[in-house]
């Protein structure tokens, strides 16, 4: 890839970046390999280039297909929490999207595996995930509400969209100890969620309010079309 293309110029330079980490400490980030992991990967890369000049601002954008890329700070935060009790080794994102949040878990974690239901943004965050090296990273077209059972137990699994409940396949594809990070709730209300699977069942703690897109059931084809 470019590496001028990789870097960025004007509002996505290193300066711009710098900026965004700055206001991620402000607003109470305090891991500092989540804050560079969000310094050094390149947001402007995984959104349309018509909206390249705002990658740094701490909003979510949209990528197409009524999805978003995640606010920084969000991204930020989930990943935070994923992380807070000690490090992970094989982890589930359910919601891989644009691939940016899946990137910013690439650089943490030794094995990472990815689902997303809309074909054509699979096939995207595929594609720009291999420009920029993350080929220990496997994706897979799937029914997220599913998660992933062949390469379970996790010891994080983190999703990028609001479900009413917590998916009982997800929980029960937790290790002993995993943690999982979640938004759960309605359009009217949601909130972050951490559930850590412990001898005697699921420990929850809310982490605040959130705003997301729905999780929703089944696959969406490249042409559109919905199915199982």
């Amino acid at each position: 890839m470019n590496e001028q293309r990789l870097s960025g110029v004007g509002m996505t330079s290193a300066r711009t970046r710098d900026r965004l980490v700055q206001r991620l400490i402000e607003q109470g980030i305090r891991n500092p390999q989540v804050l560079e992991c969000i310094r050094s990967t390149p947001r402007h890369l995984f959104i349309d280039e018509a909206l390249a000049s705002r990658a740094y601002e701490d909003t979510a954008l949209p990528i197409g297909f009524g999805q978003t890329i995640s606010q920084p700070y969000i991204v930020a935060r989930m990943t935070e929490a994923l992380l807070e009790a000690g490090p992970l080794h094989n982890v589930l994102e359910v919601g891989t999207g644009c691939g940016y949040q899946t990137a910013i878990l690439a650089a943490l974690v030794p094995r990472l595996y990815s689902i997303e239901r809309i074909e054509a943004l699979h096939l995207r965050a595929q594609q720009r995930l291999q420009e920029l090296g993350a080929t220990h990273v496997r994706l897979r077209h799937g029914d997220g509400y599913e998660g992933w059972r062949a390469n379970a137990p996790y010891d994080g699994v983190l999703v990028a969209a609001a479900p009413p409940e917590v998916p009982e396949a997800l929980l029960r594809q937790l290790a002993p100890g995993g943690r999982l990070v979640m938004p759960v709730g309605d359009d009217r209300k949601q909130v972050l969620l951490r559930v850590t699977r412990r001898d005697g069942g699921y420990e929850r703690e809310m982490l605040g309010p959130v705003s997301f897109v729905p999780l929703q059931s089944g696959l969406v084809s490249d042409t559109g079309t919905a199915g199982r």
